[in-house]
């Protein structure tokens, strides 16, 4: 492939994104302004086509509303609420409080659908908690990092609203898909978590008393609905994704303010502000993705790469187990966000020529791109984990090879077994694929 002198500025502007540690939504941008300049090519097509993308693309309006259904739930004390119900449930199990950070992870994605919210939120409680019964505190981070994991797999989920809006994939068929692999990933990383208990005789946690499980259970209930208020709407078709979204915002609200009572004033605006912020960065990287669309197809990048692909193998395992490969290396280095809108529109169109399913192709690249926020050396969760819990990072980074091998496992497991993401759009939504 000859490449030209646009795409290859294009190429190392973007390489000095991250050698200059510039913020990577303002250096796509700019990577995609010095293509324009080089080219000689109007971006007014692409900006209108990207405005247009802003208007007409209903999925994208659920992505601020899941941002501050998030940020809604971490500001109070639902996490508390959680943990306690997670207690009840499992504490009583060898290494009870890792299988209590597990447990309550996969409840905390139901209600925000971001690792870095479950992390940050659940992290330093689950963190201190495990510290005071004598677990190891690298052991402790590596856990928090690998179930927080589940987040973004397990519905709703911000990666799969902008995926579907990159693929044209439904966003109901893939949040219905990632309820067996995060399911399959919490009870995967809960039989590791069982055999490191045993070897280095972790405690069991106190038994909680019936009354008390009772309690901590009434009081989760709220939280333990949001996935299901939001699957059963999207399944019976009473609301489409969106408004899924706008239910999941409002639904978290009403809980926070007069369900637990733990959002005031001051939180709210501080709520709303984050909101802002997140969602203009996603913004930036949505538009981002709709330029580096369009420098793809015009430079025939997908193109050239799928006859590269197809010219060494036409099987489409093959193909999988590359694209597998590819994203665990450069989540090694990347940001999860730059691959998704970078590197996805390119495989999209190859994954379509090989007959992938692409609900199953979207579960297969989102859990990878997952992995790699605990993969070193730049995983963002090992960094927060170590950083709320006063950990060196190199402690983490020990600890944190077998869950992420446990992780792989699972990944094993729903790329070449699609019907573990596919069952449930199957049966429940009359999904096609």
């Amino acid at each position: 492939m000859e490449l030209s002198t646009a795409l290859l500025i294009f190429l190392l502007i973007f390489v000095l994104i991250f050698v200059l540690r510039m913020p990577i939504p303002m250096g796509m941008m700019t990577a995609c302004v010095f293509y324009f300049l080089v080219s000689g090519e109007s971006p007014k097509m692409v900006a209108q086509q990207t405005l247009k993308t802003f208007y007409t693309n209903y999925t994208i309006i659920a992505v601020p509303l899941f941002i501050f259904a998030a940020n809604v739930m971490n500001s109070g004390k639902v996490t508390e609420k959680v943990f306690g119900f997670a207690m009840g449930f499992v504490g009583r199990f060898k290494g009870g409080l890792g299988h209590v950070n597990v447990l309550a992870s996969l409840v905390f994605s139901g209600m925000t659908g971001s690792a870095i919210a479950d992390a940050s939120g659940l992290g330093k409680m689950e963190i201190d908690a495990m510290r005071q019964e004598g677990y190891d505190d690298g052991f402790s981070c590596a856990i928090t990092a690998a179930s927080a994991t589940i987040g973004p797999i397990f519905p709703p989920s911000i990666p799969m609203v902008i995926y579907s809006m990159l693929s044209g994939a439904s966003v109901g068929a893939l949040f219905m898909g990632g309820m067996m692999p995060g399911i399959l990933l919490a009870l995967a990383l809960m039989v590791y978590i069982f055999f490191i208990a045993h070897k280095r005789n972790y405690p069991i946690s106190e038994k909680v008393n019936l009354r008390a499980f009772l309690r901590y259970t009434f009081n989760a209930i709220p939280a333990i609905l949001t996935p299901v208020i939001l699957l059963v709407g999207i399944y019976t078709g009473v609301m489409t994704p969106t408004e899924a979204g706008a239910v999941a915002g409002l639904y978290a609200l009403i809980v926070a303010v007069f369900g637990y009572r733990v959002l005031k004033w001051d939180g709210f605006k501080q709520v709303l502000i984050d909101t802002v912020k997140a969602t203009g960065t996603t913004s930036i990287m949505i538009g981002a993705a709709t330029t580096i669309s369009y420098i793809v197809a015009k430079e025939q990048v997908a193109t050239t790469v799928a006859t590269w692909l197809t010219g060494f193998t036409d099987n489409k395992y093959v193909f999988l187990l590359i694209v597998n490969v590819a994203i665990l290396v450069l989540g090694m280095f990347i940001d999860t966000s730059v691959i998704q809108v970078v590197f996805i529109p390119i495989l999209l169109p190859i994954a379509k020529a090989f007959g992938i399913d692409l609900v199953h192709f979207g579960l297969v690249v989102i859990f990878n791109m997952m992995i790699g926020l605990s993969t070193p050396p730049f995983g963002m969760l090992l960094f927060i984990t170590s950083g709320i819990s006063g950990t060196p990072l190199k402690d983490v980074i020990k600890e944190i090879w077998l869950p992420l091998l446990t992780m792989l496992i699972v990944l094993g497991i729903i790329t070449y077994i699609p019907d573990v993401v596919l069952f449930l759009p199957r049966m429940l939504m009359g999904y096609a694929g």
